[in-house]
């Protein structure tokens, strides 16, 4: 059984104020590629399909078209609901893609057996390994509010509830590997969207406070064969375990990922259970460089940066001016050292400087670049507070941002 394991596609991603149509939809070119040449079984999106829970009509016709060139080649996909997709819009269409080879699971429901997927052999169609398939998952999916509950109880009510609601999928989905018989153990999966104890993470990853729990223990994670993640945009192994990964996402979501190699993991099971790993290094189609430089030097690291970019799709620039004198004009003249080359910037910003700088360099973004949390902690800076008491005020608005989330939900 050969799975890819992706995650974090942000379908509909509005980039200060760029879209992302033309590299999704050159990264859908270039999967189904990987799938002939590496003889593919099954695809598994671990959460976070689209970048908003109302993406763009282009976005959703990139979806349908990545479940319809899946069913044609014959491969399995499973896709899991993230924090940032909406379950009532994935879901209204979950049976219709049933009968395209596309399993959504959207949201965790109260029946374990329900969450425990099949992924089979392309071919010939026989049950290829059998999947934990958990998506992200909201306090009220698995837990009851208790009144007067401390921070760190809840924290650890919350814990233990989504740990039994994994034993509980694992148990089932042993119990279905078990029906399943034959001479040949199938691999047994688990997934999840979530961030975990230690993981390294992106200014474009939204932090996830599912009520009081900031990171999962790895510990706490059932013995799966393999244990796919999404959530975190940088790929990597977590607590030093190389059956439990993130596989990061496939674009570069923020500046700060613009020096990643973005893979996919290519993963191959036997009887014997996980037997290898390979990463599949997607390509850049569309470069993203960030520079930081004095106004003088600026020109020589513009050059460089053109060398990414063509006339036709010219590369996105994030420049970082490291001087401490205020200019009005800075942005004016950073254009001005841009004007001919092949490149676009997105966002100038100063290194270092008073609030009133930092608010001025960012003059150029809108509240569509910006999440809620970002909004508030903006403006907390403008304020002079203690940090015990910013901390709080943050923590009182995530918890109201959540709860309205779950109201809209």
């Amino acid at each position: 059984m050969r799975l890819l394991h992706t995650s974090d596609w942000h379908l509909g991603q509005h980039f200060m104020g760029k879209s992302r149509q033309a590299e999704h939809q050159a990264l859908i070119d270039w999967l189904l590629q990987q799938i002939e040449e590496q003889a593919v079984d099954a695809v598994l999106i671990a959460g976070d399909i689209f970048d908003t829970g109302t993406p763009p009509s282009y976005a959703r016709e990139l979806y349908s078209q990545l479940v319809v060139r899946l069913h044609t080649a014959g491969v399995d996909l499973l896709l899991l609901g993230g924090n940032h997709d909406s379950v009532a819009m994935l879901g209204e269409s979950r049976e219709l893609l049933a009968y395209l080879g596309a399993t959504v699971v959207a949201a965790a429901g109260d029946d374990p057996a329900a969450q425990v997927k099949l992924l089979h052999r392309r071919g010939t169609r026989e049950p290829g390994c059998v999947v934990c398939a958990i998506p992200f998952i909201r306090p009220r999916d698995v837990l009851q509010s208790q009144a007067g509950q401390s921070a760190e109880d809840k924290q650890l009510s919350l814990q233990n509830a989504i740990q039994q609601h994994y034993q509980q999928v694992y148990s089932a989905a042993e119990a279905r590997r078990s029906e399943l018989g034959g001479s040949i153990r199938l691999p047994l999966i688990a997934t999840g969207h979530l961030t975990t104890v230690g993981a390294s993470s992106s200014e474009s990853v939204r932090e996830i406070y599912v009520g009081a729990l900031e990171a999962f223990p790895t510990s706490a994670f059932p013995p799966a064969d393999y244990i796919a993640l999404g959530h975190i945009h940088r790929p990597q192994v977590v607590g030093g375990q190389e059956h439990i990964r993130y596989c990061g996402s496939p674009l570069p979501l923020s500046f700060d990922e613009a020096r990643q190699q973005k893979e996919m993991l290519l993963l191959e099971f036997d009887e014997t259970g996980l037997k290898s790993i390979q990463p599949l290094a997607v390509p850049c189609f569309q470069a993203l460089v960030a520079i930081t430089s004095s106004l003088a030097s600026l020109p020589a690291f513009v050059g460089a940066a053109a060398a990414q970019g063509t006339r036709e799709r010219p590369a996105w620039l994030e420049i970082i001016i490291a001087e401490d004198d205020y200019l009005a004009d800075l942005p004016a003249r950073v254009q001005a050292i841009c004007d001919g080359w092949p490149v676009e910037v997105l966002r100038t910003r100063r290194a270092r400087g008073a609030a009133a700088a930092r608010l001025a360099a960012a003059a150029s973004e809108t509240l569509d670049e910006l999440s809620p949390f970002e909004v508030f902690e903006r403006r907390l800076q403008q304020e002079e507070l203690s940090e015990e008491l910013s901390e709080a005020l943050s923590q009182r608005y995530r918890e109201v941002v959540h709860a309205l989330q779950e109201v809209d939900e």
